[in-house]
């Protein structure tokens, strides 16, 4: 039987609609705890516990310890005098001081407080009792431990396994390790988000959002702050995209492609990857549409890191090289710590008041203009992904969202967190990815793509809707018959599919 609060409340609904109804629409209910809250014990914490997790840049890390927040958990990283990177609980074992004031030893490092040294695994190798009390030090050094995680440097960013070391996956290294190319380069970066991971990851399967945010006719009277790719002459991406999205790899992935007409003779489709729970992978993002593109690779390689439940951390590498860099656009110098080079609304960087105490002047200097951009009206003429996506409260309330048929991808992305979650699709769990990790030698496919195709525009607006909308599916589906090859040999089935596909809709 229906229950009085199982019924749709109509007059709350026709309320809404009233003119100048703010009152009975201010009330904000609760975020959504299942998806958002990521310390210990919560549903998605103990899920993101069982993948290798960004922690920092290595070029963080100096001749002392930094302190670092991931998952709710306070902890130091620092790399001994040995070379060896350890991942420590922040509060000292004994009386809890924390062991970001601790000297860096040859092995581990020793607490400011009463010298107690911990070695990178949390074992204390080392106790200073008085002289003539070492088998007393002996045996307090047996009984106690430091809370230590297992972590390792790759291409300049700190990796480290949060979860049960007794189900430790391996390192995913996807699509031959990351490159392109023998002549791409990773170039590690980290931003600050002051919000919840989860809003910052859904950003990343919005691919409709650059027709407005990144669109230079939204500037406020052309006061342009570097923010928008229309300024830098990337037109294409101003257009509304015709978007499918597509569960790939047993539901541990989703396909998010969009296709969008440069001209009456040619398309461009983008093909964006997101991987559960947090990684997001990004095609070329200087593509203008105007040469032709046969098979395009991923140039962005993203984990959207959980620092608690109302800030986070996007780390990655932005892929450099003659292998993605087809405009010749890429600026190196200006990736790194709080800098990107295509797009400074991406940063927090721009607005010190939010950035507060983290600036690092041990790291190479942020390039002037982010400095001389760091304002708060200048940010409001041309606000970028960071303000958009800080702005939605510290945490998104879903409960207050109104979503249109393009927010498929984020709520397509939400459903597969949950039944990863709740166990409903087994693929998708701990176990599932560590089985296909390993089959896949821990270096899986990426669909991350994109494509400029040479197709003349349909001749009614109906057929060329389906025009468009036929040609992202037979894409996602020769990504997928791709799925089983490697290197060179998937690079030119693809490449010789599309141009198939190409020459097939010229003539339709």
């Amino acid at each position: 039987m229906e229950t009085k609060s199982d019924k749709p409340n109509h007059d709350a609904t026709s309320k809404k609609m009233i003119p100048y109804g703010g009152y009975f629409m201010s009330k904000v209910p609760a975020a959504d705890p299942e998806l958002t809250a990521v310390g210990p014990g919560t549903p998605m914490g103990e899920y993101m516990r069982s993948f290798w997790t960004p922690v920092c840049m290595s070029a963080e890390i100096t001749d002392t310890p930094v302190f670092v927040r991931i998952l709710g958990e306070d902890l130091v990283t620092f790399r001994d005098k040995s070379g060896r990177i350890g991942l420590l609980h922040a509060h000292c074992a004994h009386r809890g001081t924390s062991l970001e004031y601790g000297a860096v030893q040859e092995r581990g490092i020793r607490c400011c407080y009463h010298g107690m040294v911990w070695d990178v695994d949390g074992s204390c190798i080392e106790v200073p009792f008085p002289k003539g009390e070492e088998k007393e030090a002996e045996k307090y050094a047996c009984t106690v431990r430091q809370g230590a995680y297992k972590a390792f440097e790759y291409h300049g960013i700190v990796f480290a396994y949060m979860g049960n070391p007794a189900k430790e996956p391996p390192f995913p290294k996807w699509e031959e390790n990351f490159t392109v190319g023998p002549d791409d380069d990773l170039v590690p970066y980290s931003h600050w988000q002051h919000c919840n991971w989860l809003q910052v990851q859904d950003n990343a399967a919005d691919n409709f959002h650059t027709a407005a945010l990144h669109a230079a006719k939204y500037v406020v009277d052309g006061k342009f702050q570097g923010t928008t790719f229309n300024e830098n002459t990337y037109g294409a991406l101003e257009v509304a995209p015709d978007m499918l999205f597509v569960p790939v790899h047993g539901g541990r992935g989703l396909s998010c492609t969009g296709a969008r007409r440069v001209n009456k003779d040619r398309i461009f489709v983008r093909v964006q990857h997101q991987v559960l729970p947090n990684i997001s992978l990004h095609a070329y993002v200087h593509e203008d549409g105007s040469e032709r593109k046969h098979f395009g690779r991923l140039n962005l390689v993203r984990w959207t890191v959980p620092v608690d439940d109302v800030n986070s951390k996007m780390i990655g590498w932005q892929i450099m090289g003659p292998g993605v860099d087809v405009r010749n656009k890429q600026k190196r110098e200006m990736v790194g710590y709080e800098a990107i080079d295509f797009l400074d609304g991406q940063v927090a960087m721009r607005r010190p008041e939010r950035f507060g105490t983290y600036k690092i002047d041990d790291l190479p200097p942020i390039p002037p203009n982010h400095r001389e951009r760091s304002c708060y009206k200048d940010a409001q003429y041309a606000p970028g992904d960071y303000e958009a996506i800080v702005s939605q409260r510290p945490t998104a309330v879903h409960a207050l969202e109104h979503p249109t048929k393009f927010d498929t991808g984020v709520y397509l992305f939400r459903k597969m967190l949950r039944e990863a979650l709740r166990g409903s699709n087994p693929a998708t769990g701990a176990e599932g990815f560590l089985d296909w990790f390993v089959s896949e030698d821990g270096a899986p496919n990426t669909y991350c793509s994109d494509y400029v195709l040479e197709i003349p525009e349909g001749k009614t607006i109906e057929e060329e809707v389906q025009r468009r909308r036929s040609l992202t599916k037979q894409i996602v589906q020769i990504l997928t018959s791709s799925d089983k090859l490697k290197g060179a040999a998937r690079t030119a089935f693809v490449t010789e599919k599309i141009a198939e596909l190409e020459r097939a809709m010229q003539v339709v």
